[in-house]
């Protein structure tokens, strides 16, 4: 071989070395999520497998050292706890978990912390409003009939509001807030006949609240706002368990 040939020969070595060290990294990252995927299926009693990519290069450095830096979860439907025995449902959840371990025998996997966002949506959010038509006023009364987005933030809340004579449907916008893994739901304003006649009364049919716990690995909500779909929760922990 010419020495103009080495170094020619050399390089093409080490390219065909670097692409190699690469498909076996990515390859073992693709076994590493799923792994985790299978154990946070069984763990949480999930109905599918949840998406499970890790990110950042190298992976197997990473694993050496017990610790990935960069996990993206994503879990299309779950089932959260009411906190009374009902269950409620949330969708499109997409997490990720930063500083995970996962056990050297495989059985379980943590997380030092993560962050993510779901959809509560309001047919299952409207289920905390009670059960049929509530007494406001002597033969008068009012039920919640539908939720949906105000606009900026807002849920918009239909009150529909029966009298012997007269059924109407009033609507009002409502702030959302979280307080210990609860969305509550309270009235900016009612309409000035409606707040004159039965104030107080009405605000127990359109102030509510809805406990949303149980979240995956034990993450609690963080913040809440009114979308298109639905309530746009975000969820946040530290020292989670996601598998095992």
């Amino acid at each position: 071989m010419s020495r103009k040939r080495a170094p020619r020969a050399l390089l093409i070595a080490v390219v065909v070395l670097g692409v190699l060290l690469v498909v076996v990294d990515r390859v073992a990252a693709h076994v590493a999520e799923g792994v985790v995927a299978d154990r946070l299926r069984a763990s949480e009693n999930l109905s599918s497998t949840p998406d499970v990519s890790i990110k950042g290069f190298p992976f197997l450095t990473q694993w050496a050292r017990g610790e990935v830096d960069d996990v993206e979860i994503g879990i299309g439907g779950y089932e959260a706890s009411t906190g009374g025995g009902e269950r409620i449902r949330i969708e499109g959840l997409r997490a990720r978990a930063r500083g995970v371990r996962v056990a050297e025998d495989g059985g379980g996997a943590t997380a030092r912390s993560a962050t993510g966002t779901a959809t509560v949506p309001y047919d299952e959010l409207l289920k905390a409003t009670g059960s049929g038509p509530a007494k406001v006023l002597p033969g008068v009364t009012a039920e919640v009939v539908g939720l949906a987005d105000g606009g900026h933030g807002k849920v918009k809340v239909s009150v529909a509001i029966t009298t012997p004579v007269h059924s109407s449907t009033v609507s009002v916008l409502s702030t959302l807030t979280v307080e210990d893994n609860q969305v509550r739901v309270h009235a900016d304003a009612l309409p000035k006949l409606v707040a004159d006649l039965v104030g107080s009364r009405i605000r127990d049919i359109t102030d509510f609240r809805q406990t949303i716990d149980e979240l995956p690995g034990g993450v609690r909500l963080d913040k809440v706002e009114a979308a298109g779909d639905g309530v746009e929760i975000t969820v946040r922990g530290a020292d989670i368990r996601l598998a095992g």
